[in-house]
């Protein structure tokens, strides 16, 4: 077989260093890791070119370096070899020693023998003994002194194990086998018998620590067929050696094959420094190591995992689902590795090591599972925050709201964390439930100051609503008739319960304290207060320009509230009065504050002061002190004081400055009225009129033709003082309208003296049927109007004179001259309208 097969390494060189490199390439070579207990540790040892590379080639078919007769007897092995057996069930391992009694080493170089055998018998299951035919039987065989050194080495270790010594008869003679046995076994116990043993083994037999085995083997260069045909007899026993009943002895301290390595160094190593070898303690310490081992590269698999590398990843961004079934998967996988990879040594130190595993495992893990427990926190919190604002937007009680919307996510987290949780741990999920109950609290906290804040908004608007124009509306009317203040009152007061009682009913699904509710509804009703202080403060401080407005509406309309007509008729000092009453009177009413209904006299003082204070002055014999030298008033406090009593004085002061203007223009228009409809000289003038013009008087009485002409003048006059329109040119000035009559007057005398020529050459046709008269416009009218005054003023004038003959000629006569004048008029309206 080739080396790939068995693949024989040195595993301790000629000069005892340990070959740990070696060791760890032919154990994962051959993987004997993964045998667990089902592997046999067979070891040869025996004097030096006894054949016993060459018996083991034969016997497991490895290739250990075998002694070229050809060119003489010498150290062929050099330290210590190991080797696969081929085709051997179960696993079996085989180590070739270095020979004794060589003379490389020397007579008294026996260190190295002693340490190799200890090695040997410490970690073999079977040790193979090859010994000569010829040396049974005799004092001074050259098996002696190996027995010996295996006898006194097998008391160094403690507790030893039951170990199998087959002892290989080779080159056996004629000597039938059921006599040399006997002999092989008295030389052997003589041999046990003699070797110095401690106290506590000092009456132990020979069985108690070994199975004594003995075959024989012909020569192999005498006889090979013979010697290989029972060498194949022989391989058949090793097949099946550890199970009961096999060639393996004591199997209860065997080392698990993953430690096999371990426990090899470890042995040769106290073996070294020439120390007593414990092999339970050693055994305890190889399961340490391995154990210990095992945990480490169980717990790198897991952190390389593919399956866990992407659920820690996934779990960083996002809840996982699953994710306790997920990871309680991972970890049960690889603990089970563990156990399976550990099961063979000491349980003691196997659970130990397993408890490491797993919390060293759950410590790697720990950082996941928070992270799900903050996607868990989180998703319940953000489920409570929704869930809250869907239950107050059906109108739900905010206090009942947050109890279920809490219940419902608390549930909700706790049964994340039972999905989440692992069986490998009972990890404490307080703190993040304690933490998400803090964060509902918090959150409930924010929302019902933000509702709240927003309820009191609410309701302030719609008071401020309800007070702000109707209150200055009511300071609008002020003193007109109704007491202001008390209207106020009472509309502060129907508003203010009517928003406390909304308010209040608002509140109750919020669960307050009493005291908080009873101190948001004080806040709203002052807030009401505050809406008509603050209205109030607006109005006082336009108090002289409200003073005005009122005076004005008193003085400029009468009782109708028609604007008045100063016709003369008037009694304005009256009129005065009363609007400076009224005026008072609003400036009385902004002077203070007045909603709790305190009785008070500024409006007394103010008019007795302002108004009445002259009188009472004149009859006073010492001069009073001056009410209105004061910054307060008596019966106000002075946060109500909204006009000081010096204020008001100073304000009065000027309102009466301010105002005696429009009394002055209303007395101007009454003197300005009678002038203009006085139209009657006065009677001086009228009594020197009749003095003077009695003679020219009575000359007109004497010829009437005088009154003639004087009538035709007239008709001339008015004519053209119908065709200038003078009252429309000087509707915009004097001098406007002397410039546009100057520029006209020529014009329109020859326009008229042109119409009265063309009318007197023109025959008088027979009167024609009068078609129906087109309606008058209102100059028309008023021309006619105007004009028939004076024709039935001529008449009776006409009709007293002497000199003419009847009235009916003199009307006869002037009527062309009119008809024609009062055409040329009508027309000359109608064209200008």
């Amino acid at each position: 077989m080739g080396s790939e097969d068995c693949c024989a390494t040195q595993l301790i060189d000629g000069n005892g260093r340990f070959d740990e490199r070696g060791l760890e390439h032919f154990v994962r070579t051959v993987k004997l890791a993964d045998c667990g207990l089902s592997y046999a540790v067979v070891s040869i040892m025996g004097p030096q070119s006894s054949g016993k590379s060459t018996l083991l080639n034969h016997l497991f078919r490895t290739n250990f370096r075998e002694m070229d007769a050809v060119r003489g007897r010498n150290q062929t092995t050099k330290g210590i070899w190991i080797a696969k057996c081929v085709g051997i069930e179960p696993f079996t391992i085989v180590m070739d020693l270095e020979g004794t009694d060589g003379r490389e080493r020397g007579e008294d170089d026996t260190t190295f023998e002693k340490q190799s055998a200890l090695f040997a018998l410490a970690i073999s299951d079977i040790v193979l003994i090859n010994i000569w035919c010829h040396d049974i039987g005799r004092e001074h065989a050259a098996n002696k002194p190996l027995l010996k050194t295996v006898f006194q080495v097998m008391m160094r270790l403690f507790s030893p194990r039951k170990t199998t010594l087959l002892f290989v008869i080779r080159d056996k003679t004629k000597t039938p086998m059921e006599r040399l046995e006997p002999v092989l076994k008295e030389d052997i116990q003589k041999i046990w018998d003699a070797v110095s043993k401690p106290q506590a083994h000092k009456d132990t037999k020979l069985s108690e620590f070994f199975n004594v085995e003995v075959t024989a083997l012909p020569s192999y260069e005498a006889k090979e067929e013979q010697f290989k045909e029972q060498v194949a007899q022989l391989r058949r026993r090793f097949f099946n050696s550890i199970a009961p009943g096999g060639l393996a002895g004591d199997r209860r301290g065997v080392i698990p094959a993953s430690g096999f390595s371990v426990s090899a160094q470890e042995i040769w190593k106290v073996i070294k420094e020439n120390k007593d070898l414990d092999l339970p303690a050693h055994k305890v310490m190889v399961a340490t190591v391995r154990c210990e081992e095992i945990a480490n590269e169980t717990l790198s698999r897991l952190r390389s995992d593919e399956d866990w590398v992407n659920l820690e990843e996934a779990v960083q961004y996002e809840a996982v689902p699953d994710f306790g079934k997920k990871l309680g998967s991972i970890l049960n996988f690889y603990l089970s590795e563990y156990d399976m990879e550990a099961v063979y040594f000491d349980e003691g130190v196997r659970n130990a090591k397993r408890h490491q595993l797993e919390s060293r495992a759950l410590q790697l893990v720990y950082p996941a599972f928070q992270a799900m427990l903050g996607h868990l926190r989180t998703k319940a919190f953000n489920t409570f925050k929704s869930d809250l604002e869907q239950s107050l937007q059906k109108g739900k009680g905010f206090a009942l709201s947050v109890r279920e919307c809490s219940q419902s996510s608390m549930l909700e987290f706790d049964q994340g964390c039972t999905d989440v949780a692992i069986k490998q741990a009972d990890w404490d999920t307080s703190k993040v439930r304690e933490k998400l109950r803090r964060d509902i609290e918090a959150h409930a906290t924010s929302v019902r100051t933000a509702k709240l804040e927003e309820l009191k908004a609410e309701y302030e608007r719609q008071l401020t609503g309800a007070l702000a124009e109707p209150v200055e509306s009511l300071f609008d009317a002020a003193g007109a008739g109704q007491d202001t203040w008390a209207s106020i009152r009472k509309l502060y007061k129907r508003e203010t319960e009517n928003a406390l009682l909304g308010f209040s009913a608002s509140l109750s699904g919020f669960e307050l304290d009493r005291s908080t509710s009873d101190k948001m509804l004080e806040n709203l009703k002052a807030h009401a207060r505050g809406v008509i202080e603050k209205k109030a403060r607006e109005e006082a401080g336009k108090a002289l320009i409200r003073m005005k407005d009122r005076f004005s509406s008193v003085f400029s309309h009468d009782t109708d509230s028609m604007p008045r007509m100063w016709t003369g008729k008037e009694d304005i000092k009256k009129i005065t009065k009363q609007a400076r009453d009224a005026a008072l009177k609003l400036l009385s009413i902004l002077a203070a504050i007045r909603l709790d209904e305190i009785p008070d006299n500024v409006e007394h003082i103010l008019r007795s002061t302002l108004i009445d204070g002259p009188v009472v002055q004149a009859r006073s014999i010492e001069a009073p002190t001056d009410p209105l030298a004061a910054s307060t008033w008596e019966e106000i406090p002075p946060k109500y004081t909204l006009i000081t009593p010096v204020q008001c004085k100073s304000l009065w002061r000027q309102f009466k400055t301010e105002t005696e203007y429009s009394v002055t223009q209303a007395i101007s228009a009454q003197e300005a009225y009678r002038r203009s409809n006085s139209w009657l000289p006065p009677p001086w003038a009228i009594v020197a009129i009749a003095v003077l013009g009695f003679n020219e008087f009575m000359a007109l009485l004497r010829n009437p033709l005088y009154l003639i002409v004087l009538f035709v003048l007239y008709l001339l006059t008015k004519a053209l003082w119908v065709q200038l329109d003078v009252n429309a040119e000087f509707r915009h000035g004097a001098v406007s309208g002397i410039l546009g009559l100057s520029s006209r007057i020529l014009p329109t005398i020859m326009n008229l003296l042109k119409k009265l020529a063309e009318a007197g050459q023109q025959p008088h046709p027979e009167p024609p049927q009068s078609p129906p008269r087109p309606p008058l416009d209102s100059h028309s009218f008023r021309s006619q109007s105007q004009r028939q005054p004076i024709l039935s003023h001529s008449i009776p004038a006409s009709s007293s004179s002497s000199t003419v003959s009847s009235p009916a000629s003199v009307v006869e006569h002037t009527s062309p001259l009119m008809q024609s004048h009062a055409g040329d008029t009508d027309t000359e309206l109608s064209s200008t309208s």
